[in-house]
């Protein structure tokens, strides 16, 4: 099922819009979607790494270098 939303931009954020749907063959819809569909899912990515930040460190995981040498 479909459901209109309404939202206020300013006048900077919708001119961008409407460039990148420009450029893109989109329409504003179509942008804003995809936006959200990003959006929703770093947020989902960052969730996940918050809860499993303390395991990462407990098992002596501290950044990018660390995980290379685990998985390796």
């Amino acid at each position: 099922m479909r459901e209109s939303v309404t939202i206020s931009l300013s006048n900077d954020i919708k001119k961008k819009l409407d460039s990148v749907a420009r450029e893109e063959g989109a329409n504003r819809s179509d942008v804003v979607k995809e936006a959200l569909r990003q959006y929703f899912a770093v947020a989902e990515f960052q969730k996940i790494r918050m809860s499993m930040l303390p395991k990462a460190e407990a098992a002596g995981i501290f950044d990018e270098e660390d995980i290379y040498k685990t998985v390796s």
